[in-house]
């Protein structure tokens, strides 16, 4: 397979994460940088390790030498140049959260099938080998019955950070809980019923502060999962049966790279190293971004596409919404995605 060359949009710290966690792979090649500031990318790209800058998004999304294009641009942002990354011909992963509305959602992945490209949301951890042997131990039954989810991410942001700009998509529930809910669903399937309680923060327009929520699966699964903006750190995923727990000390970022099995009144510690052998602390990028490089090269489908980026996006939206009016929203079945009713 052809390395696949790749732009990164946005000269913020996430994409130089991606960049330099890329860096040697044999299949992802980044390639370029775009901003709107022409002397930050120039910056980025020596910086980086990149062979072109582009003072501008549509000036990168000209270019024949760029295959694919990651959008890290503020959350606002990314339905807009999802698509029109799509519609010049790109293919695309978006970080999370790929979308503030399951319609948003819903007309990204309309682009990508008109153009006949392949459009990605970046949850990285679900590629991950600790999320998949976790999903085998619960598929297997080693746990018995699987009964309650919980999940949390808190992080400490100071006041006028980007991640509490409501304008620009900011808030603890999808910078934050983007993460917990995907993983929810991951392992309990789409939910009933949401409940959620949130604290805003200051200001005219804030966004959430903190979101604490409650969601119910078929089967009688019970999910729960808190974030917060202004809390210590706290990275947490807790699968619990009727005959053990399964526990992920470091669930989304995946440097611990294992997965802790409580059964028979016992710890068993299970090794999930990343299968290239590397042990550095963001290769869980790299994973995520050889992957997509292999499905947009025709080598493996990936597991995850229009149905559960737009039943995500669909989800957040009904925890927004119960947060904002204190009531229970039902998530209405089959999906992607209905409406959603009030209870």
């Amino acid at each position: 397979m052809s390395s696949i060359r790749w732009g990164v949009m946005s000269t913020a710290k996430i994409g130089a994460t991606v960049v330099d966690a890329c860096a040697g792979s044999e299949w992802t090649e980044f390639v370029a940088v775009a901003s709107r500031d022409e002397d930050k990318a120039r910056s980025f790209a020596s910086e980086h390790g990149l062979q072109q800058s582009f003072g501008s998004y549509d000036a990168m999304l000209a270019s024949d030498e760029i295959d694919a294009v990651y959008v890290a641009l503020p959350v606002a942002l990314h339905t807009e140049w999802t698509v029109r990354a799509l519609q010049a011909g790109k293919h695309v992963l978006c970080e999370k959260p790929f979308a503030t509305s399951a319609a948003d959602a819903a007309r990204c992945f309309a682009a990508a099938e008109q153009a006949g490209r392949l459009c990605v949301e970046g949850l990285m951890y679900r590629h991950h080998p600790q999320t998949m042997l976790a999903r085998q131990l619960v598929s297997d039954g080693v746990i018995g019955g699987l009964a309650m989810i919980r999940a949390a991410l808190t992080v400490a942001v100071e006041p006028g950070d980007i991640r509490r700009n409501a304008a620009l998509g900011g808030g603890s529930y999808l910078d934050l809980g983007c993460y917990c809910v995907s993983a929810l669903r991951l392992f309990g399937g789409e939910p009933d019923r949401v409940c959620a309680e949130r604290v805003d923060d200051s200001g005219a327009d804030p966004a959430d502060l903190r979101m604490s929520a409650t969601l119910r699966f078929g089967g009688d699964v019970l999910g729960q999962f808190d974030v917060g903006l202004d809390l210590p750190r706290r990275d947490e995923l807790e699968l619990i049966g009727t005959r053990g727990k399964i526990v992920l000390p470091d669930p989304w970022i995946c440097r611990e790279a294992r997965v802790d099995l409580w059964r028979d009144g016992a710890w068993e510690q299970l090794p999930a190293p990343l299968p290239d052998g590397r042990g550095d602390a963001d290769g869980v990028y790299r994973l995520e971004f050889e992957r997509v490089s292999a499905a947009i090269a025709g080598d493996r489908p990936l597991p995850f596409g229009v149905d559960d980026a737009v039943n995500q996006a669909q989800v957040l939206e009904a925890l927004d919404n119960s947060s904002r009016q204190r009531q229970t929203a039902a998530q209405s079945r089959p999906s992607p995605p209905g409406l959603l009713d009030q209870a």
